[in-house]
């Protein structure tokens, strides 16, 4: 196999290949991709850079390959978001509350990456405690995307929560990265990105040593920049974790054999509630292509109902900030993380903590959260919108008798921006009305790039599968790659930054 000009041009799987064939050494590849995000340091999309454990790790890996015991992932350097607990390295999940917090232990998904052979980076930006559609909440200020609209000098975001990992991703800062999805923030960074991210099922990934945000919608994901990449990733995250009692135990199968299976015989759904009002024809097009590409691979295209998909977002926003106002009540300024200085007693260091370690958008979800939670309002708001939850489950489940996988967009835009629209909340939230539905049920959604906006910005469209079937949302997310043949990449602005 011939290299790349650069080897931060590989792609996971090639990155891989070649390091198990002696072609290319681990400590040669780690010292490249240190090197490249210290040169894009004006991306803000690392939060901590872990070099010195690279490359350590990487010789590790360089004599493990040497004597014959090479593991799948051996010497592959990859970002973690700031949300995964990495042990002896600060994990901050975008906070000033967890400014000083270096975890005793670490994440079961970030431990299944170092067995399988992985080496870390660093930890990427995102933002606080995963709320954001923009990684412009982020205490360590925002992300910029690699992406500039053509003969624009205008910053953009990267989407969010998991921007960072999008950014580092998108910029070849590393061959593929961890994200985690709690209504959409690792398919929609990855859509405005030009990436590929997947929200696995439910219960696929461990959740234990992932700063929980909204425990029954929270799950990890890896975000790439091919398909393949992603089955390959995706593989070693997944495990049953006794740890974590969400975790499902169901077997984890081989996501990259069934990759060119291809789509010929697969039914398709298009759920006509995604077409909402106001979109822009550029996303509508693009949907319409995705539809054309796939039957013209023998697929079959189906039209379906998911009825309560309307109800998704404000029911999204019921749900997300009252488990969080409940998950969040752990940082009190007493055990770990931020304490202020100068309190008159304990409610009082409750209060300033609080008041000093969280942002903006975080203290606004607690306050929602509190509130939908509380006496006289409980049932109004949030025992109501657990029902409208099991209803759009139902609709998935109904839809699933008849089709294999639904096809929709995975953003109402581009990437947008920065400081575009953060005095707006309900605009924010209105980013995530495609990928909200497949939190709320449990399901895996897969965002693949697909084309270009008019003026050269990156769009990508969304499937979503069946209960752990994230194989044939592969699969036809590999359809769609091919047929769109996305080879766009961003120009490295920020090396003249």
């Amino acid at each position: 196999m011939s290299l790349p000009s650069s080897l931060t041009d590989f792609s996971l799987a090639e990155a891989r290949d070649a390091v198990h064939a002696k072609k290319v050494s681990s400590k040669e590849l780690a010292t490249a991709f240190v090197k490249a995000i210290a040169d894009a340091r004006p991306l803000n999309a690392f939060v901590t850079e872990t070099p010195e454990k690279a490359l350590e790790m990487a010789v590790a890996s360089d004599v493990r390959i040497a004597h014959g015991e090479a593991r799948p992932l051996e010497g592959l350097p990859l970002a973690i978001k700031d949300l995964f607990c990495t042990k002896g390295v600060k994990t901050t999940a975008g906070s000033h509350i967890l400014g000083n917090f270096i975890p005793p232990y670490e994440s079961t998904v970030t431990q299944n990456l170092w067995d399988a052979g992985a080496v870390m980076l660093g930890k990427t930006n995102m933002d606080e405690f995963a709320m954001g559609s923009s990684n412009e909440t982020s205490y360590h200020g925002p992300v910029f995307n690699p992406w500039r609209a053509r003969n624009s000098n205008q910053n953009l975001v990267p989407g969010g929560s998991s921007g960072g990992s999008a950014a580092a991703v998108a910029g070849n800062l590393c061959l593929a990265a961890t994200g985690t999805d709690t209504g959409g923030s690792i398919r929609q960074p990855a859509a405005v990105t030009g990436t590929v991210g997947i929200k696995p099922t439910y219960g696929r990934c461990s959740r234990w040593g992932i700063v929980a945000f909204a425990s029954s919608l929270d799950q990890a994901g890896p975000m790439t920049r091919t398909v393949r990449d992603s089955a390959i990733l995706l593989k070693h995250m997944a495990s049953v974790d006794p740890k974590d009692s969400t975790s499902v135990d169901v077997p984890v199968p081989d996501y990259e054999a069934d990759l060119e299976r291809g789509v010929k015989g697969l039914r398709i759904g298009i759920p006509k509630e995604y077409r909402i009002d106001g979109m822009p024809p550029e996303i509508e097009q693009l949907w319409q292509k995705g539809i054309d590409w796939l039957k013209a691979q023998g697929a079959e295209i189906v039209d379906v109902s998911l009825p309560h998909t309307k109800y998704a977002l404000p029911t999204y926003y019921i749900v997300a900030p009252a488990e969080a106002s409940s998950n969040l009540a752990r940082y009190d300024g007493v055990r770990y993380g931020h304490r202020a200085e100068g309190a008159e007693d304990i409610v009082d260091l409750y209060e300033k903590s609080r008041a000093e370690g969280f942002g903006k958008e975080v203290q606004r979800r607690i306050m929602i959260g509190t509130y939908v939670l509380s006496s006289g309002y409980y049932d109004a708001y949030y025992a109501r919108a657990q029902k409208i939850r099991t209803l759009i489950l139902r609709d998935f489940t109904e839809v699933y008798e008849k089709v294999d996988v639904l096809l929709t967009p995975a953003t109402p835009g581009p990437a947008f921006g920065i400081g575009e629209k953060t005095a707006d909340p309900v605009s924010m939230y209105l980013n995530d009305v495609f990928t909200v539905t497949v939190n709320l049920a449990g399901l895996p959604g897969i965002a693949v790039p697909a084309g270009l906006t008019e003026n050269g910005l990156p769009l990508g469209l969304q499937f979503i599968g069946k209960a752990f079937d994230e194989a044939t949302l592969f699969r036809a997310a590999r359809a769609i790659e091919t047929a769109a043949n996305f080879t766009a990449k961003p120009a490295h602005w920020w090396r003249a930054a």
